[in-house]
């Protein structure tokens, strides 16, 4: 039992530094496309505000593994758990290998659903649908916490991208009509380089934002396998170069220190392995980008991501930047715009939640079938 326990750790950390290749390079992705940051300064940026960001706060660590599962239906087993991560782990591989910016927390959504519902025999019942809990910040089931972010972050994004940008330029053009030196601050020359400047701060807003609202979700399973593992007594007998793994007396309200630094260092890690082929579809592909307009993509797409984590909202990452880039570049040129990769873009963000949970039923079918479920 606690070889399974240590199985789904390292399963969750991988899907970590996969996440980090493949989420966190979507944070960082126009810093670099605009060459206002290498991009090993940006990582380390990314990684160090995503450290910030995850010790803000932990109610969105719990969100993947509550209020989508009926556990009166179904139990949430240790090989569920494993299933649902293996399930995000290999789509994510696959869009990565692709080139597409696809969202990892859908992803585990999906590979959640999908081993819960094998696990449930095909009981649909062992999904929660939706479920008043009084405020709807707080509802339940996958209406409140997937259909619904999953539509309103994407359409958000794209039009905070749009007003952002044209206010930024409704600036440059006031301080251009009233001459003198403000005049001069709005020459092309002097825009640059203060866009320059201000992308870093942008930049570093958009990694506190992932941290405080994505990478939290691996905390939480790792948080929560070992809180089952811990009630099971599988940690009863642990050497003591293992104790630290005993949750702490705060009970499942606490999550150690350890899981929240080695998240977030696996997450760095993973970003600076892997990270660049998604930058390119972000930061070239889609829309070419100066620092005005990387500025106005990341300071949407944080904004978006800060205040669904204020109303406890999992929000994609994936999504709000990706549609910030697509508002920012609709504003400067409708033209402008790439719309057969924007095209395979949103063909991986459909497909995500089905082909990831298809992946993760199958995985739970088969260890049913060799009886190790």
């Amino acid at each position: 039992m606690l070889t399974l326990v240590l199985v789904l750790i390292l399963a969750a950390l991988i899907f970590e530094f996969i996440n980090g290749f493949h989420d966190t390079a979507n944070s960082i992705a126009t810093v670099v496309a605009t060459k206002v940051l290498s991009p090993g300064q940006a990582v380390m940026l990314a990684a160090g505000m995503n450290l910030v960001g995850a010790l803000m706060g932990t109610a969105v660590a719990k969100t993947i593994a509550s209020g989508l599962v009926n556990t009166d239906v179904v139990q949430v087993t240790s090989q569920v758990i494993l299933c649902a991560l293996l399930g995000g782990i290999v789509w994510n591989l696959i869009t990565w290998w692709k080139g597409l910016p696809s969202s990892s927390s859908q992803a585990l959504i999906g590979g959640l659903c999908g081993a819960a519902l094998a696990a449930a025999h095909n009981d649909w019942a062992a999904l929660i649908w939706s479920e008043a809990v009084g405020d709807w910040t707080k509802n339940k089931g996958i209406l409140w916490k997937v259909v619904l972010p999953m539509i309103t972050s994407p359409i958000a994004g794209f039009l905070l991208g749009i007003l952002v940008m044209v206010a930024l330029w409704g600036l440059i053009a006031l301080l251009s009509r009233l001459g003198g030196w403000l005049g001069r601050l709005a020459r092309p020359h002097f825009v640059n380089r203060f866009f320059g400047k201000a992308q870093i701060l942008s930049a570093a807003y958009m990694g506190y934002a992932h941290g405080h609202n994505d990478a939290q979700k691996t905390m939480g399973i790792i948080a929560l396998t070992l809180f089952g593992a811990e009630a099971s007594g599988a940690l009863d007998d642990l050497p003591g170069w293992l104790a630290f793994l005993h949750p702490g007396a705060a009970g499942e309200q606490d999550i150690a220190m350890w899981i929240v630094i080695t998240c977030a260092i696996v997450m760095a890690l993973g970003t600076a392995m892997g990270g660049w082929k998604i930058i390119k579809t972000l930061g070239h592909k889609m829309v070419k980008l100066h620092p005005i307009n990387g500025f106005a993509a990341e300071t949407s797409s944080a904004t978006i991501l800060t205040v669904a984590a204020h109303f406890g909202m999992p929000v994609s990452t994936t999504h709000s930047i990706s549609t910030a880039i697509m508002g920012v570049g609709f504003a400067k040129n409708p033209r402008a715009l790439k719309f057969s990769v924007i095209e395979r873009i949103l063909w991986a963000w459909v497909l995500t939640i089905p082909a990831a949970g298809g992946i993760a039923y199958g995985l739970l079918r088969l260890l049913e079938a060799i009886g190790w479920a």
